[in-house]
């Protein structure tokens, strides 16, 4: 289960970070016509904007794909890290997290329309509030759980550096934005290779 989650857990970003970029570079007249601007207005309806219109079904799956994902590789920490109650309620938030990033696949509404707001649009944006909320929660949380095992020790100093750098970018308006998708998902592939690393050595000794 932990190989598994692993592996899902390396996945996970490659795949959300592909998928956006090419969608961004495939439908960027699209997105400039909601009122997105890479430098002037880069978190104007993007990314959700991206699961409007043309292949937008692509974006969709992807957020999907992703809040999965990342539950996943929540429950391969949980069974890697010390079973304490600080693991669970870390991981558990972590799992919730990846579900709230699962809710983005409800379509958003545009910023700019003449229609009320729809009930997937409003689903939406109360998904990106929760994975504004925790996220960051898990991660400070997961900081104070590697520091219980020796084989983690050292990323828990990273893990809270990304956040306290990495996260006033997710409410901020404008090009900062950048950095913290960045630096999320560089934070979450350095852990699942961390994950990965153990579980080949776990195996390795299970077969000697």
């Amino acid at each position: 289960m932990i190989r598994l989650a692993a592996r899902i857990g390396i996945l996970g970003p490659i795949l959300f970070a592909s998928v956006l970029t090419l969608l961004t570079l495939l439908k960027y007249d699209f997105l400039l016509s909601l009122g997105w601007h890479p430098i002037q207005k880069p978190t104007f309806d993007w990314p959700s904007g991206l699961a409007l219109g043309d292949y937008g079904w692509a974006m969709t799956a992807t957020f999907l794909l992703s809040g999965l994902s990342l539950a996943i590789f929540a429950s391969g920490l949980r069974l890697s890290l010390p079973r304490t109650a600080l693991t669970f309620l870390a991981t558990l938030v972590l799992t919730a997290a990846g579900l709230a990033l699962a809710g983005l696949a409800f379509t958003t509404d545009p910023t700019i329309r003449s229609t009320p707001a729809t009930w997937h649009g409003r689903l939406h944006d109360l998904s990106f509030v929760l994975l504004g909320v925790a996220l960051p929660s898990a991660m400070i949380l997961l900081g104070f759980a590697f520091q219980q095992d020796m084989r983690w020790k050292n990323l828990s100093l990273y893990t809270w550096l990304t956040v306290a750098l990495a996260f006033p970018t997710f409410w901020l308006k404008g090009a900062a934005f950048y950095v913290f998708l960045l630096a999320v998902l560089v934070w979450s592939e350095v852990i699942a290779l961390r994950l990965s690393q153990l579980s080949h050595r776990a195996y390795r000794v299970l077969r000697e």
